[in-house]
């Protein structure tokens, strides 16, 4: 019997121009050296391996076994947990949000952004990507029609690898502006994400307020991707884009469970700021989706207001991790500069290997030292000539992953 499947050649638009998922490869190769006996330590993902709190997991269990809870609920987030994330905010940042019209519940932060870039693009709108940049800030605009424009963070605005002269918040306001006056076009929107995946810049309150006042002055949106708003270290505290004056007459933030909590597979985040795009994606949402599982939003609820130390102590964690994995990498001779926030390195490849490209030396690091890692050009054309470590194991294997390491680079010696 021959199969009736679709074999005339239909075209899937949307996804036809989306290069390899170059993560993908280093994926297969170590579930093959897995498999084949070698004890790969995984430090690509980014995928946090600490628990979600106790308490909260108790309220979700509980939540869980009340039938109510089973129903359909709001697309915009029941109402005492968008005004969980208002004290949130208030406690943390002094920010002073409306839960009714200036926050929006969303399905993890990658959804919400996601489906902002439909309410916020036509076909052709262009609009400012930092360079390297996470995935979803890349190709989110272009599944929307977008005309995404790529502006480097560090250095001049170009996609070479010349080492950084000025400050993150200096440099990538210095390439934005040199991208506004250039573009013909006015781009409509202006993508911004510090701490930032992958390179972990870091920037002041200061530059949140630059950028805030050159949005008001030209009819600008401001999209802050705030995923690593808890994770900062050595006494640096990640500013939100909201603590700016005016912030909320051109900006709005992402602010996720995920890492400040640990709650990665719950998939509860929030969209918070302008009322005016709240209200633009809380109507899209209404058509899409009916909310995250009611008891997960009541467990969030619980995370937010019994245990607000519960970040703190991630934190300290994920800075004993940086301190481990940045010394065992200096020890061997690949010099690394310890970030001050995310939950990643972004390291430059060493130079005996750089012509190798991120793609190949990741591969290596897999075959060579039993190490995954993530490409940088997955992170798109600014990413090449770095790989990214995720702080996803504890010290006891990031200190195994240096020993491996140590062995394989043996040209780094």
């Amino acid at each position: 019997m021959v199969h009736a499947g679709v074999t005339w050649g239909m075209e899937f638009r949307r996804i036809t121009g989306l290069p390899p998922y170059v993560f993908a490869a280093i994926n297969e190769l170590k579930a093959n050296a897995r498999h084949e006996g070698a004890d790969v330590v995984d430090l690509g993902f980014g995928n946090p391996d600490l628990p979600s709190p106790d308490l909260a997991v108790e309220k979700l269990a509980e939540a869980a076994h009340q039938a109510k809870n089973h129903r359909y609920s709001a697309s915009k987030g029941i109402p005492n947990l968008r005004g969980a994330i208002s004290t949130l905010y208030k406690r943390k940042w002094d920010v002073d949000l409306d839960p009714e019209t200036e926050v929006v519940t969303t399905i993890g932060a990658k959804e919400g952004f996601s489906h902002l870039m439909w309410v916020l693009l036509q076909p052709g709108d262009s609009i400012l990507v930092p360079s390297p940049s996470y995935p979803v800030h890349i190709y989110s605009p272009l599944f929307a029609g977008g005309d995404v424009r790529h502006v480097r963070l560090y250095g001049p605005n170009t996609l070479d690898q010349a080492p950084p002269t000025q400050s993150p918040g200096d440099a990538f306001f210095d390439n934005l502006m040199e991208s506004w006056a250039t573009a013909v076009t006015k781009p409509r929107v202006i993508v911004l994400s510090f701490p930032h995946n992958p390179t972990t810049a870091c920037v002041d309150l200061d530059f949140m307020q630059r950028i805030v006042d050159f949005a008001r002055e030209h009819e600008v949106i401001l999209v802050h991707d705030f995923a690593y708003a808890d994770l900062g270290f050595d006494g640096y505290s990640p500013p939100s884009i909201l603590q700016a004056e005016g912030a909320k007459e051109v900006a709005v933030e992402l602010y996720s469970l995920t890492k400040s909590f640990s709650m990665a597979g719950w998939r509860v985040a929030f969209m918070v700021g302008n009322p005016e795009v709240v209200a633009a994606l809380t109507k899209l949402k209404s058509y899409l989706d009916y909310g995250t599982f009611q008891p997960i939003q009541i467990a969030a609820i619980v995370a937010m207001n019994e245990a607000p130390d519960y970040p703190v102590e991630l934190n300290h964690i994920y800075q004993s991790r940086r301190d481990v994995i940045c010394e065992g990498l200096n020890r061997i001779g690949w010099e690394i500069t310890p970030p001050q926030g995310t939950m990643f390195i972004w390291a430059p490849i060493p130079e005996p290997y750089r012509e190798m490209g991120s793609l190949e030396f990741s591969k290596h690091l897999v075959t060579e030292a039993s190490v995954a890692t993530s490409p940088g050009v997955g992170f798109g054309p600014g990413g090449e000539g770095y790989v990214r470590f995720a702080l996803i194991e504890n010290e006891q294997r990031i200190h195994q992953a240096v020993r491996n390491l140590g062995r394989a680079l043996d040209r780094l010696k």
